[in-house]
């Protein structure tokens, strides 16, 4: 079997022009070495795998090229490397500066490469202060380190700093794509593309990612190949996670996370990741931003479509659910129910348009029922009754129907007015309130026995009472309204809901509204056989204090020790 030689071997730089994403440091030292204008102390400093000991080989070799007429003569000798990882003690650094005295036989210089710098021990360091200081002027020294805070301050001064930064995506595609060409291999751009993402801006993780990637799919690398090795989320998985979203389809939503969590990914990993590409979706809304998107070009046109669809509210509100999450996850002893919350939130955010909800609503599990296929053949069959939004009230009959035409029109003729006879009674007249009563009597009396009777929670009932309240203080309906704020309700067995009010009079007000608030109640909980029950408790008229001494006689009821206090201080009310 032939030996094979990994890429970050075989296509690790040879010269300045070679090395990926670090233009400014090459050009950098390349001029320093034409003008004769470098120091005798170099300290390369950055994330890993991204170019340090490779520009410090490279400097060491051109160093002594510039003075040879020959640019293949080998000056091997002249380079020393050292790797403060393993040689880190004060003895080690004694050999190497009993070493920089003795001049090199061929060349001008010899350069001394300590990779992993950091690693030094604190008496190595000081024992390398003064060499480094003043080396004598045929030596160069050359320090590596991913750790620049781990070196003592007395180093770095002695030192000019080079910072390498990471990799940038897009140069690390670039590169892949080349090295494609170079060994014959096709490969799709969004396949490379997060090849470089994965390699979090290590050239030489990429190069790594890009042997096992070819390995695993051979000389054709499809983006499903690669996402596969990598086991990494497909951008097709968010999109099609937001569109679902998007349409408030809670029970696919819940359907297609359980997919993603049988194919080995943590919840975790995938609630950051569609944050992430909730940003990208709010970035691809301004024509200014696009740029900051780093993916492929057949991503980026999804995105751009997708950012049509979302609107910023949505976006903002969902990345917020969405970073919550991500904080209250490691801490949580349900994590998959965490995320699943998280989800229905989102969901339900663009539900009923603008309408005013809770930060945590969560469209309620009925709404799905209801469009259940089940549901539409029951719903054939049985059709809820309505209750009577208004009461109807009847039209008094003047005198009987007349049997002949002629009888008719004498009955018309003697009537100045019909219509004064036909009007509907004043709503303070008795007949009304006899009427309302009637109407009352037969919403409650009223049979719905072959209605849905879903169960419901104390939060679900509060909920929709609240909303009712709303709606009547929208309307104008204060008085009504004023009363179902005397109390919150209770749910009790049965579905009887029990509603405390402090006198006789509210009482009598609430039978006229209780109509339309059963309604209310019954479709909103889709349960048809709620039952309200209203008791009058005289004691709860004094239950809410709204002035300051109202207030403070309320506390030192509780705790008469605060009286004590407010004298011993002096405090007024």
């Amino acid at each position: 079997m032939e030996h094979f030689i990994v890429s970050a071997r075989k296509y690790r730089p040879q010269n300045f022009s070679d090395v990926v994403g670090q233009q400014a440091i090459t050009n950098t030292l390349e001029n320093a070495i034409k003008n004769n204008h470098l120091a005798q102390a170099l300290l390369f400093t950055g994330p890993r795998g991204v170019g340090k000991t490779s520009c410090a080989r490279i400097l060491a070799k051109r160093i002594n090229q510039e003075d040879s007429t020959s640019e293949d003569e080998d000056f091997a000798f002249n380079i020393f490397e050292l790797d403060a990882a393993s040689n880190n003690s004060v003895d080690d650094i004694r050999s190497l500066t009993d070493q920089v005295r003795i001049p090199p036989q061929t060349g001008k210089y010899k350069v001394y490469i300590i990779d992993e710098v950091h690693m030094l021990s604190q008496a190595a360091f000081n024992a390398f202060l003064k060499t480094l200081e003043e080396p004598p002027a045929h030596a160069i020294f050359i320090l590596a380190t991913t750790e620049k805070h781990k070196i003592i301050p007395t180093i770095l001064s002695r030192c000019q700093i080079f910072d390498f930064k990471r990799i940038t995506v897009l140069d690390a595609k670039n590169y892949l794509k080349t090295i494609c060409e170079k060994e014959n291999i096709t490969a799709d751009d969004d396949a490379l593309h997060i090849i470089a993402q994965k390699a979090d801006g290590a050239m030489r993780d990429a190069l790594s990612i890009f042997d096992r990637v070819v390995s695993f799919s051979g000389n054709n690398l499809t983006r499903e190949a690669v996402t596969q090795n990598l086991n990494v989320l497909d951008y097709d998985t968010y999109f099609e996670m937001t569109d679902l979203l998007l349409s408030n389809k809670i029970p696919d939503v819940l359907n297609h996370f359980n997919t993603i969590l049988s194919k080995g990914f943590e919840g975790h990993h995938f609630i950051n990741g569609l944050a992430s590409h909730f940003r990208d979706l709010l970035v691809a809304k301004d024509k200014a931003t696009v740029d900051l998107l780093e993916v492929g070009d057949n991503a980026k046109k999804k995105y751009l479509d997708q950012s049509t669809k979302a609107g910023i509210p949505f976006l903002i509100k969902a990345i917020d659910k969405a970073n919550e999450c991500d904080l209250n996850y490691r801490a949580s002893k349900n994590q998959r129910l965490l995320v699943e919350l998280t989800l229905m939130q989102i969901a339900s955010i663009t539900f009923d348009g603008e309408k005013k909800k809770s930060a945590n609503y969560i469209i309620p599990a009925t709404f799905f029922t209801a469009l259940s296929p089940a549901a539409k053949e029951v719903s054939k069959t049985t059709k809820p009754q309505k209750s009577v939004e208004k009461p109807v009230l009847k039209t008094p009959q003047v005198t009987e129907a007349p049997k002949t035409e002629t009888a008719a029109k004498s009955n018309v003729s003697k009537t100045p007015s019909l219509r004064n006879v036909q009007r509907r009674p004043s709503a303070f007249s008795l007949k009304s309130i006899h009427e309302k009563k009637k109407t009352t009597k037969k919403v409650e009396e009223e049979n719905f026995d072959n209605h849905p009777k879903d169960s419901f929670t104390q939060e679900q009932l509060v909920e929709a009472w609240t909303i009712y309240h709303q709606k009547l203080q929208k309307k104008g309906e204060k008085s009504i309204a004023a009363i179902l704020a005397a109390d919150e309700p209770t749910l009790e067995e049965g579905f009887t809901i029990q509603f405390s009010l402090p006198n006789k009079l509210m009482e009598d007000q609430l039978k006229f509204g209780k109509p339309k608030l059963l309604k209310h109640l019954r479709e909103s909980l889709n349960n048809y056989g709620i039952v309200l029950d209203v008791v009058v408790n005289e004691t709860v008229e004094k239950k809410f204090a709204y002035t300051p001494l109202e207030k403070y006689n309320k506390l030192k009821e509780k705790n008469p020790l605060i009286e004590k206090l407010r004298e011993s201080f002096q405090l007024d009310l």
